[in-house]
């Protein structure tokens, strides 16, 4: 990707801030957070956030009026490299800024944004994706948990699982059937709820990190205000596409610059066991170089010509990184042989590659497994025919 001039200032005044503010009480929090390892330093990284906030470095995509910048292409790029690139603490705004901030300017209502986009801006509220369920996990449109109005609110029932960060969050997102009898993607809204009311309960999901970022969210009878549902009642799975197509954009540029970070370090962890003078292994990391190199390429092409709206695109970009990160934590075990095996310390101490090898595990699945985006590119890109899906149970009897 080419940079302007202008870029390249913006680029040295965002090196230079990071350099200066990562710096006293904010030194420890670098590479603290990330997935598998939310739990780090969470209330240090909200100072931390809440302190970029301050200094203008959050929602610089957004438009001005909204509290953004009006960030071009290559700005959004550049901040999510440098940010990357100088091991600042994983973000704990990132489901407000990245994901609500953007579905609310493009489909929300001007109160819906009064309200909300401040605090998001502003750090002050943080938010969850309520999305999967037990029986509706890849396949979204399966959602069962209902929502029923009631006066000037609408009543939530149901369960939600594997909602990340649920147990540190405000306010969540959440897709929700509202009309009676609908089936598959018909009848669903997308309601905006309350995360500290009687009537939810968070019960975090132990996994095998030995950390709980994900959690069970029970609803029961709970509560939200009539007007606090994005786009018309029974929009919701347009709206709930824009989200993922959204969190399928410029941000995956940075988290491509944290995985070349891993890539470096296992190279150099190569070297230092030895690992490297094995030719098998030396020639797997240059094969996971030349995907590294070419996830972005990729994301660069894609995210340039609009693809971020392309859900087919968006879903290649998915499958690309899901796989290339599971397949690097397979090759860190690799690289370190039988001291793969053994952890650090009692009772379940991890290293860095143990960590990253459990969690990425997860990666083909979270955000839309790998069968739903391959149906995705098959159906959508390509124009195949659609995937028989089983006769529902009403059919059948």
């Amino acid at each position: 990707m080419r940079f302007s001039p202008q870029d390249e200032e913006f680029r040295g005044r965002i090196r230079q801030w990071l350099a200066e503010n990562l710096a006293g009480r904010f030194a420890g929090l670098r590479g603290a957070g990330g997935p598998g390892r939310e739990h780090e330093a969470h209330d240090e990284r909200v100072a931390w956030n809440r302190h970029l906030a301050q200094a203008g470095w959050t929602c610089l995509s957004w438009p001005a009026r909204y509290g953004g910048h009006d960030a071009t292409f290559a700005q959004q790029v550049i901040l999510h490299e440098e940010y990357a690139r100088s091991g600042a603490p994983a973000r704990v705004g990132y489901m407000g800024e990245e994901l609500l901030g953007p579905t609310l300017i493009a489909l929300g209502t001007e109160q819906q944004r009064e309200r909300f986009l401040p605090k998001i801006a502003a750090v002050a509220e943080l938010w969850c994706q309520g999305y999967s369920e037990p029986g509706a996990g890849s396949d979204l449109a399966a959602v069962a948990t209902t929502a029923v109005p009631d006066g000037d609110e609408w009543v939530i029932s149901g369960q939600k699982v594997w909602t990340s960060l649920a147990h540190v969050a405000d306010w969540c997102f959440v897709l929700a059937r509202t009309e009676p009898g609908s089936r598959r993607s018909r009848g669903l809204s997308y309601l905006l709820v309350p995360m500290r009311q009687p009537g939810v309960t968070v019960r975090p999901i132990r996994q095998l990190t030995g950390t709980s970022e994900f959690n069970e969210v029970f609803f029961d009878e709970a509560r939200t205000r009539r007007d606090l549902v994005v786009g018309e009642p029974g929009e919701g799975w347009r709206v709930a596409q824009a989200t993922l197509a959204i969190e399928r954009g410029v941000a995956t540029l940075g988290q491509q610059v944290g995985f070349r970070r891993e890539y470096d370090a296992l190279v150099e962890q190569a070297r230092a066991d030895g690992a490297a003078a094995d030719p098998v292994l030396r020639d797997k990391l240059a094969r996971a170089w030349i995907g590294l190199e070419v996830m972005q390429a990729h994301a660069l092409a894609t995210l340039e010509d609009a693809g971020a709206t392309d859900p087919a695109a968006a879903s290649v970009t998915k499958l690309l990184w899901s796989r290339w990160h599971r397949g690097l934590g397979e090759l860190a075990m690799q690289v370190r042989g039988a001291a793969s095996l053994t952890a650090r310390g009692a009772p379940y101490d991890l290293d860095e590659w143990q960590r990253l090898f459990l969690f990425s595990r997860a990666d083909t699945i979270y955000g839309g497994s790998d069968e739903i985006q391959r149906n995705i590119i098959a159906e959508r890109s390509l124009g195949l025919p659609r995937q028989a899906r089983p006769a529902s149970r009403e059919a059948t009897t």
